[in-house]
């Protein structure tokens, strides 16, 4: 399949694709027409600058249609597109950079400045305003012709948190795409003619999924909005818009709730979420409010949706669900397992790794028990990894930042439990012999992190100690850290 040409070419070009509301309060509407007279463009462009099949294009531009559109035109000429989020650094940047090696670039030009500081100075093309280009970026520069693809063909990078080193790119096979039809149909549940509301960040793997991919293979319409999160403006915004689904973080359930009165919305047909356990007080209040339960998923960035409460059951509180139809999965000593060959997101390999072997099962690090139904509950990572917010951080990359400060000598980063964020971030830091703990200090080194990586990883609490506890071989035990 190729996702442009079949999905988005072969729609009715009038049938409502994507409603696009900015940071500043304009809306608009485009039509599957639009959005592939763009997509053509934007391959057009591309093209242009040199870049051919296989190549990688890197993406940095928030919740708008240049980001889809050049996602769009990516699958279409069979470029491998790395999706970023805005809230990258300079140096989480440089690594995407070096790593993947993209051909070029498509940013919003607010980006600019974090580009040039991660070292980036190949052909890029700038946004916003995509969709009002015109057929074709130039005379000269005729739309090239679509590729003809196969399953295994590569399509999509995207970047996992580390544990012990730095994030590791997940290659996926042009399989994902059509893979998406499994979750879209029996955990999202979205019907031709719905709006699709997928509040997560550009650059995510869940974001490109459930953003306009699953909805787009069911004939729905995708709704972007490019704007910070404010809990009153998204319920606003859930009642204008008419929105039918509705795929949000745990965490902004749990503020919305925690913030703002909750009301019915008369078209509001889903509910649903995926990253953490939700707890039972505020899966209460979306019930009593909307008569809707929020359906819990789980998957990985390297197997896309694995489980999920499905569309039309009724929902089991704190469980991910079961195995989405047609997955195979059982739980070995406690971890969840999957046979890569039922998976039809499954990716190919790390990039600069050898193609993974399908016969292996797949360990996910993930604890889980599962009750005598088959549903699922999470328990904990078998890994350090932090999971905060519905966002996975290594340790290693807070740690690193931290101890690229002149002050620290050592740091250790383990998880804290938090009410709304499920964990934070918690850093415990060693300072070296000529600086002196204090609370100014902490906030300084706060402010670090968040200018070394992206925001969401900086320690939300930081504590100063003499020493850390190690092993014989001198690794730091965490799980001491964490009170284990």
């Amino acid at each position: 399949m190729n996702f442009a040409v079949d999905v988005v070419e072969a729609a009715d070009a009038e049938r409502l694709a994507l409603v696009e509301l900015d940071r500043h309060g304009a809306r608009r509407e485009h039509g599957f027409g639009a959005v592939a007279r763009a997509a053509r463009a934007m391959a057009a462009r591309l093209d242009g600058l040199g870049v051919r099949r296989g190549d990688v294009v890197l993406t940095l531009a928030g919740n708008q249609p240049d980001w889809v559109v050049a996602m769009v035109a990516c699958f279409r000429q069979g470029y491998v597109v790395l999706p970023c989020t805005e809230q990258l650094r300079a140096k989480d940047l440089a690594l995407r950079l070096a790593v993947a090696q993209p051909a070029a670039v498509v940013a919003d030009e607010r980006n600019a400045a974090v580009l040039r500081e991660a070292g980036w100075d190949g052909p890029t093309v700038w946004g916003p305003g995509v969709m009002d280009w015109p057929e074709t970026a130039s005379d000269a520069t005729p739309v090239p012709a679509p590729a003809d693809l196969g399953p295994l063909d590569p399509c999509l990078i995207t970047f996992t948190s580390g544990t012990a080193g730095e994030p590791k790119a997940v290659l996926h096979g042009q399989r994902y795409l059509d893979g998406q039809r499994t979750q879209a149909e029996h955990w999202l549940g979205t019907r031709p003619g719905d709006l699709v509301w997928c509040t997560a960040a550009s650059g995510w793997s869940k974001s490109a999924r459930n953003v306009f991919i699953a909805p787009w293979l069911q004939g729905a319409a995708a709704l972007v909005h490019d704007a910070r999160f404010d809990p009153a403006q998204r319920l606003d915004l859930l009642e204008r818009e008419g929105v039918d689904i509705l795929c949000m973080a745990p965490t902004e359930y749990r503020v919305i709730a925690k913030r703002v009165p909750l009301r019915r919305f008369p078209q509001l047909r889903g509910l649903v979420a995926a990253g953490e356990a939700l707890n039972p007080e505020v899966l209460r209040a979306w019930e009593e409010a909307t008569g809707l339960q929020i359906r819990d998923g789980y998957g990985q960035t390297e197997t896309g949706q694995l489980t999920g409460n499905l569309a039309g059951e009724t929902a089991r509180p704190g469980s991910m669900g079961r195995a989405l139809p047609g997955v195979c999965l059982w739980v070995d000593d406690g971890e969840l397992v999957a046979d890569p060959a039922t998976v039809p997101t499954f990716f190919l390999r790390y990039l600069g790794d050898a193609p993974r072997d399908a016969s292996e099962p797949w360990h996910t690090g993930d604890r889980v028990h599962q009750d005598d139904d088959g549903y699922l509950f999470f328990e904990g990572r078998t890994d350090d990894v932090i999971i905060s917010a519905g966002y996975r951080i290594g340790p290693f990359e807070v740690e690193s930042a931290l101890i690229s400060h002149p002050a620290v000598a050592e740091a250790a980063v383990v998880a804290a439990p938090d009410d709304e964020r499920g964990s934070i971030v918690r850093a415990i830091v060693v300072l070296r012999d000529e600086h002196a703990a204090s609370d100014g200090l902490a906030r300084e080194l706060q402010d670090h992190v968040k200018a070394q990586t992206a925001p969401y990883k900086y320690p939300r609490l930081l504590e100063f100690a003499t020493d850390l506890p190690k092993t014989s071989s001198g690794k730091v035990r965490r799980a001491l850290l964490r009170g284990e």
